[in-house]
């Protein structure tokens, strides 16, 4: 019989196990990314649409991250930064990973259904993309990266949808600030993991190393990226609107942004390329915080 403490740890173990495979800390970003689309789209806050957007945002990124560890469980093995998940590991097998899997996209498209029908499509359609090609394709194609900056860009998108139930150039601004946002963030990453990607086989970096030509096209997406932020200010976005403070703001930010990023294409060193990746985090985070505040005190 187990006792209270072997209980208390194994449970423990678990939640640690569950939150690994559905990648809490990616998962929990992109429902705050959600949830900024959402502020901004709404006109009339509702709790308990808030409650379903998390549950099924989280559901819906936790389900494609199980997918895609399960169909990259022996390329885990071979990397250093992945080697200790649960699959890899055997801490969880794979029929169990599937359930969850399959549970957790049931459970996100349930919740994000009783939103409204686009919600949930385009949930679904991200899952499908990032476990269906996105994930096999790393190993073919350096273009990868577009196909998974597709469901990348679309919870931020998301939000707005679940609180207008509409589809339109607001929501497109939204999804195309995050699609180019992701190529200078994951060619960053990219470029810090590259020995390790190889050895898994992933073709990751544009150009197929960490050189010259990746470092450009890291500056290239990160100008079109600060460029497309301000879009707003100049109120041809329809409801999607910056004040000038805020386009101050956020035109800081993406200064600051684009430094970094010159930085590597000069420097080209992996510590050059971690201080991009953790302002590129501060750049998209800092500017969905700017809109949401500027929407309530304009």
């Amino acid at each position: 019989m187990q006792t209270n403490d072997t209980l208390t740890f194994s449970i423990q173990n678990g939640l640690r196990d569950f939150l690994q495979l559905t990648k809490f800390r990616l998962s929990i970003t992109v429902v705050i990314s959600s949830l900024a689309g959402y502020f901004l789209g709404v006109e009339e806050i509702s709790y308990s649409k808030i409650s379903l957007l998390i549950l099924g945002g989280y559901a819906m990124v936790g389900a494609s991250n199980t997918f895609n560890q399960v169909l990259e469980k022996d390329l885990d093995k071979l990397m250093l930064r992945t080697q200790n998940r649960p699959l890899p590991t055997n801490r969880i097998n794979i029929n169990t990973a599937l359930f969850l899997g399959v549970f957790l996209t049931l459970l996100g498209v349930g919740a994000l259904y009783a939103i409204n029908i686009k919600t949930a499509f385009f949930a679904s359609l991200s899952i499908l993309l990032y476990a269906c090609f996105y994930t096999p394709l790393k190993q073919k194609t350096s273009l990868s990266v577009f196909v998974g900056a597709i469901p990348g860009a679309i919870p931020f998108m998301l939000g707005w949808i679940a609180a207008t139930n509409e589809f339109g150039i607001e929501s497109g601004v939204l999804f195309m600030i995050q699609f180019f946002w992701q190529f200078p963030h994951f060619w960053a990453i990219g470029w810090v993991m590259h020995n390790q990607y190889q050895k898994a086989g992933f073709k990751m970096l544009p150009s197929g190393a960490p050189d010259q030509t990746t470092a450009f096209q890291i500056v290239f997406y990160t100008f079109w990226t600060v460029l497309i932020s301000l879009l707003p200010v100049f109120q041809y976005t329809g409801r999607l609107s910056l004040s000038l403070t805020a386009a101050f703001l956020v035109g800081f930010l993406g200064i600051l942004f684009l430094y970094y990023a010159i930085r590597l294409m000069y420097l080209k060193t992996d510590l050059a390329a971690r201080f991009l990746i953790r302002i590129s985090i501060l750049y998209i985070t800092g500017i969905q915080m700017i809109y949401v505040i500027d929407k309530f005190i304009n």
